[in-house]
């Protein structure tokens, strides 16, 4: 077993990298080594932002013997293209979200990682963050009694208005589901295990929108997928949740999921975030606060874990077969909209035990 950091790669220098960066290079368990993108001169001066030692093409981080996991921040539609090329170099892989845009692609992307005897480890972390697992460990520990319905609630206008380059919210694995609903949905999972029956509805409001803000306000594009969606999830273990995300609504609703038990009901912080106090009700009345209980830290949580794992041979909680098991959801989502039937997904997932509460980024156990 090797010892010391493990060397870390960055493919796509865009918003998000950011985030990232800021946290992966201050963790001593980890080694960033290169940014990758298509755009040389973005590497570079992500690179330099945040110290990180060299930058370049693609190609190049893939050939470098000392990076072992590649994070994956391209766009949606090359997420399996790239985590393609990431595992045919002898890498393990940490994707942003989705893992996939279907499930044909995010199973080839699963069976190669295990021919290679590589790993896939997925976003959302923020389930990972000191706020979401201090409610669930609180639910791990009977506070609300046996859990038996959840609501999930995400309803805004649309991101059109803030970001300068929306289109891709819009498009295929895009919109409130692919965009937003992992966060939700892996809260769900988190909890409740698999789900094995959908039924759903949705919507699009407009055939096209407008861009708000940046060089390119005014400049109006297609939506190409609905808007907004309603859905009822039906889960193994005998559990139900509504889930609502929406681009269409004028009333900003969002980070909304709690759980009601036989006892109980426990209102998480929003599961787009990494800290924030769990809301726990019994019997009407006031609420008592669950204050966050763990260090702070924000994305890139994930990739540490994943690390982790790797080099004492556990399971990553931000597993490949919870975000195939979530994508699986959402293409059922859509498919039962759109056929006005329920629908099975045709995969399973192991819900993972909570972190602990000493659990610390910033110790070095490598």
């Amino acid at each position: 077993m090797s010892a010391g950091p493990v060397g870390v790669g960055v493919i796509g220098a865009g918003v998000i990298s950011g985030e990232y960066l800021r946290n992966l290079t201050t963790f001593p368990d980890l080694a960033v080594r290169f940014v990758a993108d298509l755009d040389a001169d973005r590497a570079k001066a992500q690179a330099e932002a945040f110290g990180v030692p060299a930058s370049g093409s693609v190609a190049e981080l893939l050939a470098r013997e000392d990076v072992e996991i590649v994070v994956n921040l391209t766009i949606p539609a090359v997420h399996v293209e790239v985590g393609l090329q990431i595992l045919q170099a002898g890498k393990h892989v940490w994707s942003e979200k989705p893992v996939a845009m279907d499930r044909e692609s995010g199973r080839a992307l699963l069976d190669e990682a295990k021919q290679r005897g590589l790993r896939v480890a997925c976003a959302p972390d923020t389930v990972l963050g000191s706020g979401l697992q201090t409610g669930l460990r609180a639910i791990e520990d009977g506070q609300i009694g046996e859990p038996l319905t959840a609501l999930a609630v995400m309803q805004a206008p649309g991101p059109e208005s803030w970001h300068p380059s929306p289109e891709f919210l819009f498009d295929t694995g895009g919109g409130p589901l692919f965009d937003i609903g992992p966060y939700y949905l892996t809260t769900l999972v988190h909890v409740f295990g698999p789900v094995r029956r959908v039924s759903a509805t949705s919507s699009r409001s407009h055939a096209t929108r407008v861009i708000g803000s940046g060089p390119r306000a005014g400049t109006e594009f297609p939506v190409n997928v609905p808007t907004a969606h309603a859905a009822l999830l039906e889960f193994e273990g005998g559990a139900s949740a509504v889930a609502l995300f929406s681009f269409e609504s004028h009333l900003v609703r969002a980070g909304l999921v709690e759980f009601t038990g036989t006892s109980g009901t426990l209102a998480l912080p929003d599961p787009n975030g990494f800290d924030g106090p769990s809301r726990l009700w019994r019997d009407g009345g006031e609420p008592d606060v669950i204050e966050a209980v763990g260090a702070e830290y924000g994305r890139g949580a994930g990739v540490l874990d994943l690390a982790r794992a790797i080099r004492t041979g556990t399971g990553e909680r931000a597993s490949a077969d919870i975000a195939f098991h979530v994508l699986d959801v959402m293409v059922a989502i859509t498919e039962a909209a759109a056929s006005g039937t329920a629908v099975e997904p045709q995969s399973t997932a192991t819900r993972p035990d909570a972190l602990p509460p000493q659990w610390d980024p910033t110790a070095r156990t490598l």
